[in-house]
């Protein structure tokens, strides 16, 4: 860093992907990072949301994560919540699963149906 300019610069791009992950209006993706979540691989997955929604530039989106959602066979466990408070709980998440369902669900509007909870228990 040589000048106050750079350092600006670095701190709008921070503030950028802070932004990605602390937006209250819009969709949120909670990911359980808890110790059988973390085991899982809920890192990899979370990583993957907030790379995905960066790079399509979704400006509506939360990304968080939370302690042990309660399914810890089923972890990594996402949940997806919309502006009106309805909930789809993803299970078994890799990081290629959550590029699709930045597509199809965040984007297209779509739920993953065969990636949920409910495909799970059947």
């Amino acid at each position: 860093m040589k000048s106050i300019a750079e350092l600006e610069e670095i701190r709008r791009k921070t503030l950028e992907k802070i932004s990605l992950r602390t937006s209250a209006d819009g969709i949120r993706i909670v990911v359980g990072m808890a110790t059988c979540g973390i085991a899982a691989g809920a890192r990899p997955v979370m990583n993957a949301f907030v790379e995905e929604i960066d790079k399509r530039n979704l400006k509506n989106v939360t990304v968080s994560m939370t302690g042990c959602i309660g399914v810890c066979k089923l972890e990594p466990v996402v949940e997806v919540i919309d502006k009106n408070g309805n909930k789809v709980t993803y299970v078994k998440m890799t990081a290629e699963k959550a590029a699709r369902v930045v597509v199809e669900h965040i984007v297209n509007g779509n739920v993953c149906l065969d990636l949920t909870i409910g495909a799970e228990q059947r």
